[in-house]
């Protein structure tokens, strides 16, 4: 038998079911199925890296939760998972048929059910499928109602954060240290995965990655080119502990900045502080989202702003990169206690981004790397 190797206390699982449970009562469904692989693992505990394959978690609106999944991750399911009904399908199996036949037999035939229906693992195909194979059921699209909840982290969720963090400090230093005349990307993207291993990260990275001309446009990857003398590099490292997140970008130089560079450089962290000083909960995201904004405009570092300057963060798991929660100017939200952000200011291809907490009070940093312009 496997020993339990829970990420959380099991009454942190029970919690967050019995939100969902009430929820289903209170809008009349007779259970969600969760086909979302972050949701299957924050309401269950369920974890396994192949996530990919189908799997779901079936919770009635009463009563324990039914796991769905293959049989060859039976070890990872007895080890994570807080809940014990569970249904296996094998390799010569049709899914989705047998996904059909468990739903039927822990429902039964004329269930109201609010699935998951904008996973990403569940493709058009297998829902007019299971459609087709349940036609007693009723389907309502409840995507965000488990998405909403998970919005909210609890101690023990922004514990992990604090030490992804960590992790994403570590990866930085090394970046710093790495960014010399002569190195690769490649060279420092090595340096950098093995550092936010060593310092707790489940996942290397390295995250957002350019130098020369692609440090000016975001999402750049490491490749094979060769750091010049005065080239900007880009940088975010994206390390996750449990895969809870925490990240955060600075700006580099290699081996020589200008006197505007460092002025540049003074200007967003300027700006930056601006906008988190008016963070705290109940303001509204569009407050500080304009400050990042009006700031850039007014001071000729870019023509427009388009992008948004900050994203919720958490428990995401690969394709995922962050929650369903933005700020723009046509944000309708406001800040609350235990969200998790990571917030963001670009310009002339310099970087300088935290990821926080919203508390009582204002914020926490939960990247604590110094702000400045480094110069390698």
């Amino acid at each position: 038998m496997a020993q339990p190797n829970y990420w959380f206390d099991p009454s942190e699982y029970h919690a967050r079911v019995a939100r969902v449970q009430a929820e289903l009562r209170a809008k009349g469904l007779d259970a969600l199925i969760a086909f979302q692989p972050e949701s299957v693992t924050w309401l269950t505990g369920f974890f396994t890296r192949a996530y990919s394959s189908f799997q779901c978690a079936i919770i009635p609106a009463n009563g324990e939760p039914t796991l769905f999944c293959r049989d060859v991750e039976a070890y990872y399911l007895e080890s994570t998972c807080v809940y014990h009904d569970h249904a296996l399908w094998n390799d010569s199996q049709d899914t989705t048929a047998v996904a059909a036949e468990i739903i039927a037999a822990r429902l039964g035939a004329t269930a109201v059910v609010g699935a998951e229906l904008g996973s990403w693992t569940v493709s058009v195909a297998r829902f007019e499928k299971l459609k087709a194979l349940l036609p007693g059921i009723q389907w309502h699209n409840e995507q965000s109602l488990v998405e909403r909840m998970r919005l909210i982290k609890t101690p023990a969720e922004i514990a992990y954060q604090r030490r992804a963090g960590i992790a994403a400090a570590a990866g930085m230093q090394a970046a710093i240290d790495s960014a010399t005349v002569g190195a690769s990307e490649r060279d420092m993207a090595a340096a950098i995965c093995a550092a936010m291993i060593s310092a707790g990260s489940d996942l290397p990275g390295p995250g957002v990655m350019a130098s020369g001309e692609r440090a000016y446009h975001l999402h750049g990857y490491y490749t094979d080119r060769v750091l010049a003398h005065g080239d900007i590099v880009q940088i975010e490292t994206t390390p996750n502990v449990r895969h809870y997140h925490a990240r955060f970008m600075r700006p580099i130089r290699v081996a020589h900045a200008s006197d505007d560079d460092y002025r540049t450089v003074e200007q967003l962290v300027a700006i930056q502080d601006a906008a988190l000083a008016t963070i705290k909960p109940g303001v509204a995201a569009t407050v500080p989202d304009a400050i990042y904004r009006e700031g850039v405009l007014s001071a000729g570092l870019r023509d427009t702003y388009t992008n948004k300057t900050m994203y919720s963060v958490g428990f995401m798991l690969l394709p995922i990169s962050g929650e369903n929660l933005e700020a723009s100017p046509v944000a309708d939200w406001s800040f609350a206690v235990g969200m998790t952000l990571h917030t963001y200011v670009l310009a002339k291809g310099f970087g300088m981004s935290e990821t926080i907490a919203i508390t009582q009070d204002g914020y926490e940093r939960l990247t604590t790397f110094p702000r400045q312009l480094f110069v390698s």
